[in-house]
This record gives C-alpha cells, structure tokens and sequence, in this order.
C-alpha cells in the first residue's frame, strides 16, 4: 500500500527483496521492505543485522538509479560463491546466517491530470505517456485520493471554474488553463469572488504552454507538453550518494540519513549499526574512540 502511493504521488523510493537465504537466519526467502529516500525502512529483511546495510545500499541505489544485489553476512562465509557484482557486506552480527537482498530503485513517473474533452486534451493525454507521464482525465474531489504532480484544464469552457476550485485546494504544482486571455481573466474573477486568495490565483498558468504564435490544437498540446517537461526537469532533484558515518564499535559504515541508533557524546552525534553496539559504546566510550591529543 504505501508502495503505491509513494509511486501514485512520483516520490522516489526503493524496494528491497530477500531472493536467497542460508541458515541459521530469520528472514525467509520473498520478505520485503521499503525504503524512502529519507532512509526509512517498512517491512522485513532480517532484522537489526541486516537493516542498516540494506537502507546504506538503498540510497546508493536511488543516488545512481541502478539496482544491486547485497549479500550480507559473517565475514567468513559472507564472499563465499558470490558474484563480482554483488554487493558484499559484512555483518558484525552473531549471526551465522548469510541473506541476500535485491535492492531496486523506483524512480516513479509523475502524474498528470488532463480535464476536458477537447482536442487539446485529447492529444496531451495521448503524448505524455511518451516522455514518462502517468495519465489520469480527472481530478479526484475525495481527500484522501492521490494529488496529482501537474493538472492541466482544456475543457474549453465547460466546468473551468469548478475544476480549478478543487485543484487549487489540493495544492498540486503545476496548474495549466487552457483558454483564451478574455476566457482566462473571466474565469479567475469568478473565482475570485467565491473568495479564492489571490496567492492561490496567482499559480494558475494561462495561457500555458511554450509561445509558439497562432497554433492549431494539436500543436498547443506539443506546446504543454513541452512545458510540463521543463517545469518538471527544474523540479526533479537528483538525490546525492548518502552521508555515512563508521560505527565506532563494529567499524560498519551506516547511512546517516534514517539511523535510530545513535549517541551524543561530548557534544557529538555518533551512528551506530544496531543497539547491540549502540550499547557497548555507551558502556564504555573511550574504549572505541581516539584519545584526545
């Protein structure tokens, strides 16, 4: 569930996938978890010993768009028949089990709303596809229904204002009119005097579209599209590789962004793997750190 609605609303996320198994371990072959790009895991993949390197090979994988296999276990036996291109991760665990996890970056396709009928309409919805649009031809009024990335209204007159009323209380980023100026400027001050702030008028797009002079209907669409793209581009980060920081204790490297297990010690935040090495820090900190010259 939280899959697609990460991917209904364009958000990055990856998705991680035990494929093999050798025992003694506790996840099971076909367990899965999520991953934000805030380094958040949900679901299942092993537990405490596996968690942190799948969310560390999670955010590589969002920052570079490739998948990798992890394979993650004792040193002694964690190499052992693995491919040169596996990821392999030793675990500091007590376990003596090895899991491998496929960890798949989805870089979701934005969706756009495209209202009305009209040529316009009709051709955006058949074009944007093309360039990695997901498509849909209303926009929902339930609240709890998916915001579209970008909303575009070619209805020709027919239901403008009440379209543009629900979109801009859905706070979608992109909102396009097709209409004529006198159209436009008509349709903004009904809205205007249904008591709709000026701020919020202020992100209707009309007219929409790049200006390419007197153009037919297909090629308005073209001119939309066009649009869309650039705001899009200008929109889309590209996420960075993750800051990592080394457990002091178990000498790991684990992914900042999401750890839950960490400590301040004078006035420094330390990154731990799991609570076990969490732990012995706290026990004893010098014993893992340098001494102050």
């Amino acid at each position: 569930m939280r899959a697609g609605q990460l991917a209904a609303e364009g958000v990055p996320f990856v998705l991680a996938t035990v494929v093999a198994v050798e025992r003694p371990v506790s996840a099971r072959r076909g367990d899965r978890a999520l991953v934000t790009a805030e380094g958040t895991l949900v679901g299942w993949v092993g537990g405490a010993c596996s968690e942190p390197i799948v969310v560390r090979e999670a955010l590589r994988a969002l920052a570079d768009g490739e998948a990798r296999l992890v394979r993650i276990g004792p040193a002694e036996r964690v190499a052992e028949g693995a491919d040169p291109d596996t990821v392999v991760a030793a675990s500091s665990c007590a376990s003596e089990g090895v899991v491998s996890v496929l960890v798949e970056p989805q870089l979701a396709e934005p969706l756009l709303a495209v209202v009305g009928g009209s040529p316009v309409a009709e051709t955006l919805a058949r074009l944007a596809p093309e360039v990695g649009w997901r498509v849909v031809r209303e926009v929902a009024r339930n609240a709890d229904a998916v915001v579209p990335v970008a909303v575009v209204i070619a209805t020709m007159g027919h239901g403008d204002e009440e379209a543009l009323a629900t979109v801009l209380e859905r706070g979608v980023g992109y909102v396009g009119l097709v209409a004529s100026a006198r159209r436009a400027s008509s349709v903004l001050a009904s809205l205007r005097a249904r008591g709709l702030d000026e701020e919020s008028l202020a992100r209707v797009r009309s007219p929409v579209g790049l200006d390419l002079g007197s153009s037919t209907q297909a090629e308005i669409a073209v001119a939309v599209l066009a649009e869309l793209i650039a705001w899009r581009h200008s929109r889309t980060a590209v996420p960075s590789s993750p800051e990592l920081a080394v457990d002091p204790v178990c000498g790991m490297e684990v992914a900042v962004s999401g750890a839950t297990e960490t400590a301040v010690h004078l006035g420094q935040t330390v990154v731990f793997c799991a609570a076990g090495c969490r732990s012995r820090f706290e026990a004893d900190p010098s014993r893992y750190l340098p001494v102050p010259s």
